[in-house]
């Protein structure tokens, strides 16, 4: 169950109260710049780390393939 209108009127009246009606809009602009910015950074840790992983497979598949070309080499020795 959810505030009420009732509610969510007094919290805006408080708001509008304390900051001002200039200073809403800037704060709202600066809130959302905010989650956009997280957004973004989340997005990017997520390339980073799916970049990483690919990276770190072909290498475990290179290692493989050495090791199979050494375990090659010492049967033909």
């Amino acid at each position: 169950m959810g505030p009420s209108v009732q509610q969510l009127l007094i919290i805006l009246l408080i708001v509008v109260l304390l900051f001002g009606a200039k200073k809403i809009p800037e704060l709202a602009k600066g809130l959302g710049s905010g989650i956009k910015n997280f957004k973004k950074a989340v997005k990017e840790d997520e390339e980073t780390t799916e970049n990483v992983e690919k990276v770190e497979a072909k290498e475990t598949k290179s290692e493989a393939t050495a090791t199979t070309i050494s375990s090659d080499e010492k049967k033909s020795v």
